[in-house]
């Protein structure tokens, strides 16, 4: 293991996350099991207490989280220049069996999380707090995502190896991949961008519908299409490179970090399309985050679609 800055203060905020992921597991194991929120035991009275705590705890933890992710991204990003043959992030995740199930695992939480929040907001806006016993048992089963994720970012940095030589971003997202990632390649960069613009309607057709399980399927259907068109078809616009594809190098300071606002702008868009939708079908309410949802996933859009168009008035032809 290389211990970097970097890696110490990942390393050090995990074992935090585990004390207080147990603290807070403990907790809502008890409120699971006991919780009557009709009932005035000094039992009841402790478990009220003991509620509040667990939410500042998993509050604090997705708080940390949502700026770590991104943290995680440039710490990989700068072992780059230490690790042979890898030019970004992607080589040093993927110079490791399980780093791209970790990243995975670390995105997943973010929404597991997030959408936690929104129904605790949600239950301590009504006084007879509905959803305590529901967000106690869902942070169980959240729990165990996000014990994964500290194993394996523990075993991922303790697994570097500075002295191997890895793949660049440049073979991994290709179609001479011997990895999975050459599968999505088979299919025509047309229809993956056709899919692109054919999720977006679906949204936008949810949203005029104002249907719930039509918003959280289009939601789903469009996170997934939109990386995927990104890594074949957009990623080389903003290039200007028809075989670079890496959805790593976009967060470089030589493409001005675009790559932040481009995934805050899906990952946000989609979870409150996603996150808001069941939020609304559980409270039976219309609570109203498909607009924020909407213009996040339309400025998506906007700004990944300038890319190839402002490149073809440039010159007059497509990569």
């Amino acid at each position: 293991m290389s211990l970097t800055p970097e890696i110490i203060a990942l390393l050090t905020l995990d074992a935090i996350f585990c004390f207080l992921g147990l603290v807070a597991w403990v907790v809502a194991f008890r409120i699971a099991f006991y919780w009557n929120a009709k009932a005035t035991t000094p039992l009841q009275y402790t478990l009220s207490k003991q509620s509040y705590l667990g939410a500042i705890i998993i509050k604090y933890i997705f708080m940390l989280k949502l700026p770590l992710f991104a943290f995680f991204i440039y710490t990989t990003d700068t072992l780059s220049s230490i690790i042979a043959g890898a030019m970004c992030a992607a080589g040093v995740v993927n110079s490791v069996d399980f780093g791209l199930y970790l990243t995975v695992f670390k995105l997943l939480n973010l929404y597991l999380f997030g959408f936690w929040l929104l129904l605790h907001y949600a239950d301590v806006a009504d006084e007879t707090l509905p959803f305590t016993r529901l967000k106690f048992v869902l942070f169980l089963l959240f729990a165990v995502p996000l014990f994964a994720e500290i194993a394996l970012e523990v075993s991922f940095f303790s697994s570097l190896n500075i002295s191997k030589i890895v793949s660049c971003c440049g073979t991994l997202f290709s179609a001479a991949s011997d990895s999975y990632m050459s599968l999505l390649f088979v299919v025509d960069e047309r229809i993956w961008v056709g899919l692109f613009y054919g999720a977006f309607g679906i949204t936008l057709l949810a949203y005029g519908l104002k249907n719930q399980l039509l918003l959280i399927a289009s939601n789903a259907l469009f996170l997934i299409v939109a990386i995927i068109s990104l890594i074949i078809f957009f990623s080389t616009y903003v290039y200007e490179l028809p075989t670079h594809r890496c959805p790593f190098c976009l967060l470089q300071k030589d493409y001005y970090y675009v790559g932040y606002a481009l995934y805050t702008f899906l990952f946000a868009g989609t979870f409150f399309g996603m996150g808001g939708a069941v939020l609304s079908l559980l409270s039976k309410e219309k609570i109203r985050f498909s607009r924020l949802s909407l213009a996040f996933n339309t400025l998506y859009v906007l700004i990944i679609s300038a890319y190839p168009l402002i490149y073809f008035l440039r010159n007059g032809v497509w990569l």
